[in-house]
């Protein structure tokens, strides 16, 4: 019998890249996302329309899905403003609750084998103190406010009782191609090159104190999906996921300033979030001017330019605590996958290019 997974918020950055991973080693794909995914427009893949938030239609839009053995779950709910959210007991609920609702509705008419849920950095607590260096999968959970924990309890319970086996990855960072999402900062970078360069300005870097930094490319992360689905030593593990290296972002802006073509200039620090939502109007302008798809600042960034204040240290005067993981855990039990994350960053910058979503 051929392998059917579904990828649940496949709209989202790591759903669009797992559904097209999947689909590439020949396995029946369904993305299921509240809207339709844009990338997945021409690959092979069914769309089938889902809100996990409503557990009614959860459950009515599985009724119509049968074969499925496979679950990759990338979904979840944000509050506007991005950080504050995190410890929001409300939006802690929610996603406790679009889990509960997705796997309580496939589990009915189809016999998983295999679900893998996302989840990050944030476990380690670096939103509420120092992290350990690196920070492994092994170590205690730091107990705090996130909807990490609600999440996988109830994954290890349903996973018990309905006899299925369960992955857990932990992204750092991650770098890709889609704009209008939570969580990733090329389509910000470049929006944010594209204002200074209309108003005749370089290209400053907009962040505090320098730092070393990890991060992963999206492909990195699709990949390890599907491996572990398909490798039973990843049955009942977590693991860190990284592109294998450390960076800088100063060391990295004078090669993102060639990628998007625009003059590097010294370091301003300022809002990266303030000065784009600023700037609604030269935005147009520039979507007029180099005949780009016709989105909003806010369709570009999502609330990715929160992310962005976070990831470049803004405001920082002292170098914040080290976020580093490690990824022993997954390259000794067989994925070895790694990435050039400054070729990555301008990979994806590059594809934004391209596909006339940046100028």
């Amino acid at each position: 019998m051929q392998s059917k997974v579904l990828i649940v918020g496949a709209s989202g950055l790591v759903g669009t890249a797992a559904a097209i991973s999947f689909a590439r080693e020949g396995w029946q794909v369904i993305a299921a996302s509240r809207r339709r995914p844009q990338l997945l427009d021409h690959a092979n893949i069914e769309f089938v329309a889902m809100d996990l938030q409503d557990k009614d239609a959860c459950a009515d839009a599985c009724k119509r899905l049968q074969g499925i053995t496979h679950v990759v779950y990338t979904a979840v709910f944000e509050l506007p403003g991005l950080v504050n959210g995190w410890s929001d007991p409300e939006q802690i609920t929610t996603n406790g609750q679009m889990l509960e609702n997705l796997l309580d509705a496939v589990t009915v008419s189809n016999r998983l084998q295999h679900v893998t849920l996302l989840q990050g950095t944030k476990a380690y607590g670096a939103m509420v103190g120092p992290m350990r260096v690196p920070a492994r999968e092994s170590q205690p959970r730091v107990q705090h406010a996130n909807f990490y924990w609600l999440q996988e309890d109830f994954l290890r319970a349903n996973a018990k009782h309905h006899n299925y086996a369960f992955t857990i990855l932990r992204p750092q960072m991650i770098v890709g191609p889609n704009h209008g999402v939570v969580m990733n900062l090329p389509p910000v970078v470049g929006v944010y090159a594209a204002l200074r360069q209309a108003e005749g300005l370089p290209l400053a870097f907009p962040g505090g104190v320098d730092r070393a930094l990890e991060a992963v490319d999206v492909r990195l992360v699709a990949d390890s999906c599907l491996w572990a689905a398909t490798h039973q030593c990843a049955q009942g593990e977590t693991y860190n996921l990284t592109n294998g290296e450390v960076f800088s972002w100063r060391d990295m802006w004078p090669a993102i300033a060639q990628t998007l073509d625009v003059p590097l200039g010294e370091d301003e620090s300022l809002s990266v979030a303030d000065y784009i939502k600023q700037r609604e109007a030269l935005w147009q302008a520039i979507v007029a001017r180099h005949n780009l798809v016709p989105n909003t600042l806010e369709q570009i960034v999502g609330e990715s330019h929160h992310y962005a204040d976070l990831c470049f240290a803004y405001g920082a005067s002292a170098p914040p605590p080290p976020i580093f993981v490690s990824t022993v855990k997954i390259h000794q039990a067989g994925f070895t996958q790694t990435y050039n994350s400054e070729e990555s960053f301008c990979h994806w910058l590059s594809d934004l290019r391209g596909r006339r979503i940046i100028p």
